[in-house]
């Protein structure tokens, strides 16, 4: 009997643990809810909610919007500093998942291996970021770490805001702030409003 209860405890252990995180990104156009694939991208989601218990993000803003494209923020501040970050994280692309409208993925440099706090918001299917080999920078693809799971209006509301200039972007930039104002972990997404 001992050894079934053994069974049990371990199996809801490991049930729990896999368990997807829920995120609440409050935004200065509404509220963003992201669940987080803890288990098909570890390192990205643990880099992640890094940055959020240590609101990192909070008073960020998205700086590169492209209706077509996505959404990206999470590095820059309301008055446009690019905000200090840790060292960057092992690219986990090849985790089988994709660049799909709602999905949420890091943000890098050239180097496959150089996201460290920036991410973008996919609005449509985007097939050419996918992972599809390590020969390149373009094989490598762009690691996908969870989905907005409610909020995509929000998300639609900041992909067709007008873009323009201003130092240091040459495009893409909101004309006004689109502002990051708290992430928080959450233990469940809020119903509708049925008022």
């Amino acid at each position: 009997m001992k050894n079934y209860l053994l069974l049990f405890v371990l199996f809801l252990s490991v049930a729990a643990s896999a368990d997807n995180t829920l995120i609440k990104m409050q935004t200065t156009e509404g509220d963003i809810y992201i669940k987080l694939y803890d288990d098909k991208a570890p390192k990205t989601v643990a880099n992640f909610l890094q940055y959020v218990q240590d609101d990192f993000y909070d008073g960020t803003i998205f700086h590169r919007v492209i209706s077509t494209f996505m959404i990206q923020g999470g590095g820059f501040s309301e008055d446009l500093q690019l905000k200090p970050t840790r060292a960057p994280i092992e690219n986990e692309a090849s985790n089988g998942l994709k660049n799909d409208r709602g999905t949420i993925a890091m943000a890098r440099l050239s180097d496959p291996h150089s996201a460290t706090a920036q991410f973008f918001i996919n609005v449509q299917d985007n097939a050419a970021l996918n992972f599809t080999g390590e020969q390149n920078t373009n094989t490598w693809g762009y690691a996908v770490f969870g989905e907005v799971v409610k909020g995509m209006d929000v998300v639609d509301e900041i992909r067709f805001k007008p873009t323009g200039a201003k130092p240091p972007f040459r495009q893409n930039l909101p004309l006004e702030n689109v502002v990051i104002n708290d992430v928080t972990v959450i233990s469940e997404i809020p119903a509708d409003d049925t008022e």
